[in-house]
């Protein structure tokens, strides 16, 4: 290595070893679960699981022309994360205004592109334009500007009710 400084190579721990839980290892499942049920499962019957009703409640309580994003939604149920909060969504969302839960980067949901943005419009949720030499020349969402905090401006608010803040 001439002319350049040698790096110190640092001992890293032991990788930690995925353990399967018990009662997935005798199914062959290769992923746990918990309370939404297996991951592999579709909606089958009338009843939704707890936590998907209470993901798409929440949905149904962000004002027309604002978002939020999945990782807002799991931090207002105080329960789970971006990733459960997207798999109820896209499981069970087509009920509610599915576009107005968002990924954090304000890109618009892949395969439903343009029928977001046409909601968005309709809606006059703020957008970013992005120049023409961009891939695919859709707009983003202008986080800054359409995500909703859960209490400014919601419904209860808009019908002189004061707000609606989360409890």
């Amino acid at each position: 290595m001439r002319g350049r400084a040698k790096r110190k190579i640092r001992n890293f721990p032991a990788a930690r070893t995925l353990r399967v839980r018990a009662d997935t290892a005798r199914r062959g499942v290769s992923v746990g679960y918990g309370r939404m049920g297996r991951m592999s499962e579709h909606p089958t019957g009338d009843a939704l699981p707890e936590y998907a009703e209470r993901v798409l409640d929440v949905a149904e309580l962000i004002p027309p022309g604002r978002v939020m994003t999945y990782g807002d939604v799991a931090e207002w149920l105080e329960e789970g994360g971006p990733r459960q909060v997207g798999r109820a969504m896209a499981l069970y969302g087509s009920a509610v205004p599915w576009w107005r839960v968002v990924r954090s980067d304000g890109k618009l949901l892949p395969g439903h592109e343009l029928r977001a943005l046409d909601h968005y419009r309709a809606e006059s949720t703020p957008l970013r334009e992005v120049p023409a030499s961009a891939e695919g020349h859709l707009p983003r969402l202008d986080m800054r500007r359409a995500r909703w905090d859960g209490v400014t401006g919601g419904p209860a608010e808009a019908a002189g009710g004061g707000g609606g803040a989360h409890t």
